[in-house]
């Protein structure tokens, strides 16, 4: 299933709420899935994609509970606006210092290269799905 098909299938609905809570939960599976690498392979990735394993290790932790937290709005019926905003404004936050991270401090190989952006995009991405949708909402 491509990406473009599966965004369609997630937002496919009459009820923003709906779509909001799907986009809610996609980021916080990614989220914790790659929190969960990090955390039990941090010293390989790091050496994959040229970043310290500590710094792995503890962003990893960061985005297991950030995962979780987000994983939480997805479930309520209606996830206050307030804290998807917070989920959103973050998302943003960490798309632009992943960017300035690789250019400023990590000197990543080839894979981190193309990781790191791609990362950035997804999160990105997140942030702008989750921000339709709850304009959407409001509308």
């Amino acid at each position: 299933m491509s990406a473009t098909t599966l965004l369609g299938t997630l937002s496919r609905t009459d009820r923003p709420q709906t779509m909001l809570r799907r986009f809610l939960a996609l980021d916080a599976i990614v989220t914790g899935a790659n929190g969960l690498v990090y955390l039990i392979d941090s010293k390989p990735v790091g050496n994959l994609l040229g970043i310290g394993s500590g710094v792995l290790f503890e962003l990893g932790i960061v985005l297991m509970v950030y995962g979780a937290g987000v994983g939480y709005l997805a479930t309520r019926k209606q996830p206050p606006a307030l804290a998807v905003k917070a989920v959103i404004d973050i998302n943003v936050l960490w798309a632009v210092l992943s960017i300035v991270a690789m250019v400023a401090w990590f000197s990543p190989t080839t894979a981190g290269a193309v990781w790191i952006p791609m990362q950035a995009m997804t999160v990105g991405g997140f942030a702008v799905l989750q921000f339709l949708s709850l304009r959407a909402t409001t509308a």
